[in-house]
């Protein structure tokens, strides 16, 4: 098989990253693209590793040049896959892994055809929301943002190739693997998706309330 594009998004806290380095760390085949941004490094992020931290002006430059394959701004930061980065994991033969949002997959997929996109949805909002606080990033006001944004985000899922719920680990490791092997071939999304991602979103409105309540 030749080397491709392979999105993986969801909204914050539903596991695409965790998917992403896991199946990375267990295969000689797959390279995490590593995105730019303008956000602020957290503790213990590398430079070149977890993200290319760029300035604002920096970041504008790049994009004007066209330098990026897709942007997008996320929670008040830009967010970009660089262009050179996809092709110097190309050039290797392995396949690039973007983890990236819907916009910037959206705009990958309106320029290239050698991509396989997979939106990961978490198996419930609580879940979800547990996830969020487990990482003690955000106040009330900041994750009622995320879960806003995350409304938006699941109704994209079904302009993607692959849809892999995240409820077990191991599990949605496995299947986003079956998918990179060929052995899950894309097919129409039926109904139950649509009620899946309407019970999502109605969970998601209430927690909202909740937490501006």
């Amino acid at each position: 098989m030749s080397p491709f594009l392979l999105i993986l998004s969801s909204p914050s806290g539903g596991g695409k990253t965790t998917i992403a380095h896991r199946l990375i760390n267990a295969r000689d085949d797959l390279e995490y693209s590593i995105s730019a941004t303008t956000r602020p490094r957290r503790r213990g992020e590398r430079e070149g590793v977890d993200y290319f931290f760029l300035s604002g002006g920096e970041f504008e430059r790049r994009r004007a040049e066209g330098a990026f394959l897709e942007s997008a701004e996320y929670s008040g930061a830009l967010y970009g896959t660089l262009e050179s980065e996809v092709d110097r994991i190309l050039a290797q033969g392995r396949s690039a892994v973007l983890d990236i949002e819907v916009q910037g997959a959206g705009q990958v997929r309106e320029r290239r055809s050698d991509v396989v996109s997979i939106f990961v949805l978490p198996p419930s909002a609580a879940a979800l929301v547990s996830r969020l606080e487990a990482r003690a990033l955000d106040d009330r006001e900041s994750l009622s943002r995320r879960l806003a944004q995350a409304d938006s985000e699941l109704q994209q899922a079904t302009a993607y190739d692959h849809v892999v719920v995240n409820d077990d680990l191991d599990l949605a490791v496995a299947a986003v693997a079956a998918i990179v092997d060929g052995e899950v071939k894309r097919e129409p999304h039926g109904p139950e998706l649509e009620r899946t991602i309407s019970r999502l979103r109605a969970e998601l409105k209430e927690i909202t309330k909740q937490l501006s309540s």
